[in-house]
């Protein structure tokens, strides 16, 4: 696979190409490529022919998600939390592919555990930096480097939660930034609709990844009436289909939100 590191003195070694879009495969860039669900998503479209763009702070993780997808993979690591990271991302992605069709926005952090009264500033600060901050970033540079392509034109794909809709308890820094991601996807498809780019947004529940061990899901996940309950979950590969069905749409649909869960989860009825 293709290697971009903080400069781009690797930039020969990766294929360009100069053929008309539509022609060519097209360039999606995944946030948080590194593990779980961004690892899942990048991993599926690669296979289904896609270029990938593989943004996240661990190099070596990047290339574990890109390995045997050759030159189609491009590792970029970035903070998303970092303006210059996030605008080399963009910058790399259309050096090496020539323009950027989707952005699955999926970087994100569950933030502290505990009630409002004891989350701490700084906690807070941090958990609102990775999941709003960086989502407004990484949006606002793909929204930009797609209202300046030829077509003009893109789809944005921002990951929020099942804590847009519902909170677990113990977990207001991370619900308060879900549920920021749910207005920020909604103006971003108004703000969008001039340079024909879409915006929608994945609500995931229980895949199978490291976060479902944080929150103690498979050993038993804090109720909202104190006791502790094992949660089903399911396959992440199936939350990476739903995406791909989201990214793969002709530009004349969309799909503004898609809510997907453990069969059987807490969720309609928490309380």
């Amino acid at each position: 696979m293709a290697n971009a590191e903080n400069t781009t003195e690797n930039e020969e070694n990766v294929t360009r190409t100069t053929a008309e879009p539509g022609s060519q495969p097209r360039v999606a860039v995944v946030t948080g490529a590194g593990s779980g669900i961004g690892r899942a998503v990048a991993r599926r479209l690669l296979a289904e022919g896609w270029s990938v763009v593989l943004a996240g702070r661990r190099a070596e993780l990047l290339h574990e998600t890109g390995e045997s997808f050759d030159s189609r993979a491009l590792a970029v690591p970035a903070d998303v939390t970092v303006p210059a990271d996030v605008e080399r991302v963009f910058a790399q992605a259309v050096d090496a592919f020539g323009r950027v069709d989707v952005l699955f926005n999926n970087a994100g952090m569950f933030g502290p555990a505990g009630n409002v009264g004891e989350i701490a500033p700084a906690d807070w600060d941090a958990t609102v930096a990775v999941n709003l901050t960086g989502s407004f970033l990484c949006a606002a540079a793909a929204f930009r480097t797609m209202a300046a392509q030829s077509p003009r034109g893109g789809r944005i794909i921002n990951n929020g939660s099942i804590s847009a809709h519902a909170p677990r308890p113990q977990s207001a820094a991370y619900t308060a930034t879900k549920h920021a991601i749910s207005g920020l996807t909604k103006s971003i498809e108004l703000d969008g609709r001039e340079f024909g780019i879409t915006c929608g947004q994945i609500d995931i529940g229980n895949t199978r990844t490291e976060i479902m061990d944080t929150l103690g899901v498979g050993e038993g996940a804090l109720q909202a009436d104190g006791t502790r309950r094992v949660e089903p979950t399911f396959p992440v590969e199936e939350a990476a289909r739903a995406v791909v069905l989201m990214a793969s749409l002709p530009p004349e649909a969309t799909v503004g939100s898609l809510l997907i869960t453990a069969s059987g989860m807490p969720f309609v009825g928490r309380g």
